[in-house]
């Protein structure tokens, strides 16, 4: 089945900000550059600096709706990262840096009955992913739409925070490929698992309010929390947005 890259997305600071990218250039057993590069461990975690950890040591989307709303703009070269928020003035930062910074711009979006974020942690070795390996997310764009047109409201891709969005497959064909290898140019990726899902897909990415019912929806249409799949770069190389994508 041939399919066409929709978007490609990174998310620097793991569930605060969306970046989208135009081309990027994978390696093999590695994330996409600069995604979850780093996170925002919060006072009652148990992390290192240096070392992958599991999802509820970091401040999210899950418990702190208002950070879906954040976008990103990554400087490599200068080592920064701007965020935007419709409800916060632009920062422009170096998190390895001026972390501090950045914790003054993010408190006023959290509630205040959950742990504050604290501090910002970076793995040395690969991004912070919600998987406990190195991993590029995948969604196929029908799945998405077809979602939609069930509970009658629109679902913007970027609720599901993808790295890879596909386009021209048929509804829900991603819940085959276990086990296979997806082709984008010269690259190749294992599909490893499916993934599950969590509150944080309820809330809108341009507001930061729940507006869907994103979890009771796949639940009662699928039968399932998961959507999109997870998997590893078995060869690296370029890939484009348009590029054509094959599952073998």
């Amino acid at each position: 089945m041939t399919a066409r890259v929709g978007a490609i997305w990174r998310h620097p600071i793991k569930a605060h900000g969306r970046e989208a990218l135009g081309r990027v250039i994978l390696t093999e057993g590695e994330t996409i550059p600069w995604d979850r590069r780093w996170a925002v461990a919060h006072e009652q975690a148990r992390v290192s600096d240096t070392g992958w950890a599991p999802c509820q040591n970091f401040t999210r989307a899950a418990k702190a709706p208002q950070l879906m709303a954040i976008s990103a703009v990554s400087d490599e070269a200068a080592g920064t990262v701007t965020l935007r928020h419709p409800d916060r003035p632009d920062l422009t930062f170096d998190p390895d840096g001026d972390a501090q910074a950045f914790l003054d711009w993010v408190r006023p979006l959290m509630p205040e009955d959950r742990a504050a974020p604290a501090r910002l942690v970076q793995a040395t070795d690969r991004g912070i992913t919600d998987s406990d390996f190195a991993s590029v997310s995948i969604v196929n764009s029908a799945s998405s739409r077809d979602l939609s047109e069930k509970i009658g409201q629109d679902l913007d891709l970027t609720r599901w925070r993808a790295n890879i969005v596909l386009d021209g497959l048929a509804p829900w064909t991603e819940r085959e490929w276990i086990g296979k290898t997806l082709h984008i140019g010269g690259t190749k990726l294992e599909v490893r698992e499916h993934i599950v899902r969590c509150l944080a897909t309820a809330a809108n990415p341009q507001t930061g309010e729940r507006d869907a019912d994103t979890l009771g929806a796949l639940k009662t249409y699928r039968g399932t929390q998961e959507f999109g799949v997870y998997a590893v770069v078995m060869q690296g190389g370029e890939i484009a947005v348009q590029d054509t994508a094959e599952v073998l």
